[in-house]
């Protein structure tokens, strides 16, 4: 055996046996903790239904499967539209609210400040059944997801600015002094550590969009939430047709959480 070989047999193995134990225990730790809050949630669940001696009529809600499943499918449609959208927007009036023109700057800062400081419900109600009128845009589809951008936008261009605003002026001047363009600075220097400041509130903001999809059911599309109403009119059996809408916004929101978090490992840079 060469002198490198013997070199990886007393350190490299023993080392790499020793993190596949760690990894192992912690794996073994985290389900053990994992099963135990389950097991409390659903004892306290179970204590809760016990106490309401509520009768389960799930067969009523099966029988209206299809038009929960069609609602589940519309909020997905609606969701992945307006994400896209509004980081479209978001970027643009983040960036904005930096530009030199004086008046991008202006109309930038009265666009958010008007969309956070009003309910989204009026928003709604405004932009359905006066600007979209006035414009002959008689989709309600594609009215909604114009609605959930423009709303969701003005959020993340905040999110965004104060991200880069959080980037220290040294690092923009080192990168002047080295000769990158402002393109380019914000391309290698600005923009990677932006990303991983942002993920957790974009995360939540994201998970928000979701949610607040369900109040376009009051200009009657029909995606998670009116489905469920629309059970619940027709069967009478109000939990039945509440709880598997908890469980379809769960299970929409939760991959973002996890993708954001295996994100932000990925992108975590030493200040």
């Amino acid at each position: 055996m060469s002198e490198k070989n013997s070199l990886q047999a007393l350190f490299l193995r023993p080392k790499n046996w020793q993190m596949d134990s760690v990894k192992k225990e912690n794996v073994w730790i985290l389900s053990v903790n994992v099963l135990l809050v389950g097991i409390l949630l659903s004892a306290l669940m179970w204590f809760g239904f016990s106490r309401l001696q509520y009768v389960f009529m799930w067969e009523h809600v099966w029988y209206y499967r299809i038009n929960m499943i069609n609602g589940f499918l519309m909020t997905i449609v609606i969701s992945i539209s307006s994400l896209g959208l509004s980081v479209l927007l978001g970027i643009f009036f983040g960036l904005a609210q930096r530009s030199r023109i004086h008046m991008l700057r202006i109309f930038s800062r009265i666009y958010i400040e008007a969309i956070r400081g009003t309910p989204l419900l009026v928003q709604i109600l405004i932009f359905f059944y006066v600007i979209a009128n006035a414009l002959g845009l008689n989709n309600r589809y594609v009215a909604g997801i114009l609605i959930m951008s423009i709303f969701s936008g003005a959020y993340l261009a905040e999110i965004i600015r104060a991200g880069v605003e959080s980037i220290g002026s040294t690092q923009i001047e080192t990168a002047r002094a080295i000769g990158l363009t402002k393109r380019q600075t914000y391309r290698f220097v600005v923009f990677p550590q932006v990303i991983t400041r942002v993920l957790p509130p974009l995360a939540g903001q994201f998970a928000s969009l979701i949610k607040d999809s369900s109040l376009l059911s009051i200009i009657a599309i029909k995606e998670f939430t009116l489905a469920a109403r629309e059970v619940n009119a027709n069967t009478f059996s109000t939990l039945e047709s509440y709880i598997p809408l908890a469980i379809g916004y769960l299970l929409l929101t939760l991959p973002i959480s996890y993708l954001t978090g295996r994100l932000e490992r990925r992108y975590r840079y030493e200040t």
